[in-house]
Parts: structure tokens; C-alpha cells; sequence
């Protein structure tokens, strides 16, 4: 296992691909693998257990991650591609900040069994439908990350959490979070519904219930839908009940992300009451 510096040479070189095509993430989704960006975001994929690909990056930043490189090439090994900002964005087309990128690899996903089986009681699931924008979706993972969510299940209508916008907007807490990605979602809430998972949608025009009123200490999933459409008929039906934040009659709804941090806010809030 091993470290090999490369100085960028070429921009052309067929091992700098991913970099330069990291606007055509259909590519990346089907070479398995995904773009880490900025330092922080870097730091985080080389301290998680996800298998890193390369780096690219100025040569005084390698310098910076070097102990938790010389980790690494304990069990794997990395190339690392240095040049300078300039030429890191002239190879990217794009502005960087740092020019620090990485190129991870996306892990085996789990199913619902998997993440059923692994995590403990009283389970706390999330799920997204029909969220398409790549940085709210990261928003809402670093949230069920901050919040202790056991899994994340990703509608056929969402965007991936691999993205790079996604893995931005989470500040890499999507390498921590276990991602199920459904073919049907509605399908999935009812195999929850199955296992005594009851399935909660954040619905902001119900006047059914509201949060504060709302069990989230028993095993749940809580489903968050997209800023313009809300959640699909489908899947509103799969769900138990149809749950909203109490807010101010001028206000018609929150953002996804501030949302689901109330959501999950709550639930560990009310769960925090049964430790003693």
C-alpha cells in the first residue's frame, strides 16, 4: 500500500477524467464513485472508511493532510495530483475556494433489512421525496446526521446524496450516514409500516396534528418532501400520519432543510427523556 505523488502535467492525462467531468455526474453515479470538495470536506472522506481514489489538491495541502494520509496507505493506496489553484481550475472549470478535491468511491448501500437489522430501538429513520436540489438534499443529511438518524432513505424521485453539490452541502456527513436508495418509496414506508415502524410526513397543510403533539419516541420515519410540490400522493398515502410545524398564519411553509431539523430536533429532544 502506498502514496504516489503525481505533479499535474497535462490537463489531458485519462487519470484526471473524474476531475474534469465533474459536471456529467451520470458518469460518476455509474463508475461508483463521487467528487469530495473543499478541505473540510476532503478531511472528513480521508477520515471516514470509505475507499478514496486520488486527490487534487496544491502540494502545501498535502503536506496538511499528511498524517491522516500516512494512515490510510496502511490498507490502500491513494494518488495524489498536485498543481496549483490556477491550473486545478483551469482543469475543473470552475472557481475553487482551496482547490481541494478528492475522489471517493460510494460504499454498498444497505437495504431496509440491513438498516432495519443494524440499527437500535427506538429506531429513527428519515426519507426524502421528490428532492431534487443536491444542496438541500445535503442539507437534510448533515441534519439526520447531527440529529442521531439511523438511515436515510432516498426516493426514486430524489437526487443522489453522492452528488457533489450533495456531499458539499453535508459537509461530508454522508460518509457516516447509512444511505438506502428505494426503487419505490411508497413501497418502502409500507415495508417499514410491516416491521412496527410507523411512517410521519411533514406536511405543512394538514391541521390533523401538529409536531409538538406528535409520539416521536416509538420507532418512525419521518418522510420530507420537496419545497414546490410537497410530498407525492403515493407516498402520502404509505405514510400513518400527516404531521406539521406550528407556525405563523403568514407563513405558508419552511424550507426542507429547516424543517427537518425541527423535525429532528424533537424527536431528540423526546427521546432524550428516556435516558436517565
Amino acid at each position: 500500500m502506498s502514496l504516489r505523488v503525481e505533479p499535474v502535467r497535462s490537463l489531458d492525462a485519462p487519470e484526471l477524467a473524474p476531475y474534469r467531468t465533474m459536471r456529467r455526474q451520470l458518469e460518476h453515479r455509474q463508475q461508483r464513485i463521487f467528487v469530495a470538495e473543499g478541505d473540510k470536506v476532503v478531511q472528513r472522506l480521508l477520515e471516514s472508511t470509505l475507499p478514496v481514489v486520488s486527490l487534487l489538491l496544491p502540494p502545501e495541502w498535502l503536506e496538511k493532510f499528511k498524517p491522516l494520509l500516512d494512515r490510510r496507505v496502511q490498507k490502500e493506496d491513494i494518488v495524489a495530483y498536485t498543481a496549483e489553484k490556477n491550473v486545478l481550475e483551469e482543469l475543473t472549470g470552475f472557481s475553487m475556494y482551496q482547490g481541494v478535491l478528492g475522489i471517493g468511491r460510494i460504499p454498498e448501500l444497505p437495504t431496509i433489512a440491513d438498516v432495519l437489522a443494524r440499527s437500535p430501538r427506538p429506531r429513527l429513520f428519515a426519507a426524502v421525496d421528490s428532492l431534487t436540489s443536491a444542496e438541500n438534499l445535503g442539507v437534510v443529511v448533515r441534519n439526520c446526521a447531527a440529529f442521531g438518524v439511523h438511515a436515510l432513505l432516498v426516493g426514486e424521485t430524489s437526487s443522489s446524496p453522492y452528488l457533489r453539490r450533495a456531499v458539499r452541502s453535508s459537509m461530508g456527513a454522508v460518509f457516516k450516514l447509512p444511505v438506502v436508495e428505494v426503487a419505490s418509496l411508497a413501497e418502502a414506508l409500507r415495508a417499514l409500516r410491516a416491521a412496527g415502524v410507523q411512517s410521519i410526513a411533514a406536511h405543512p397543510h394538514t391541521h390533523r396534528k401538529t409536531l409538538y403533539e406528535t409520539d416521536l419516541v416509538r420507532d418512525c420515519c419521518i418522510v420530507f418532501g420537496s419545497e414546490g410540490y410537497g410530498i407525492s400522493p403515493d407516498v402520502l398515502k404509505a405514510c400513518d400520519e400527516l404531521v406539521a410545524i406550528p407556525m405563523a398564519s403568514e407563513v405558508d411553509s419552511l424550507n426542507v432543510g429547516s424543517a427537518a431539523a425541527a423535525f429532528l430536533y424533537e424527536a431528540t429532544r423526546q427521546r432524550s427523556k428516556l435516558t436517565p
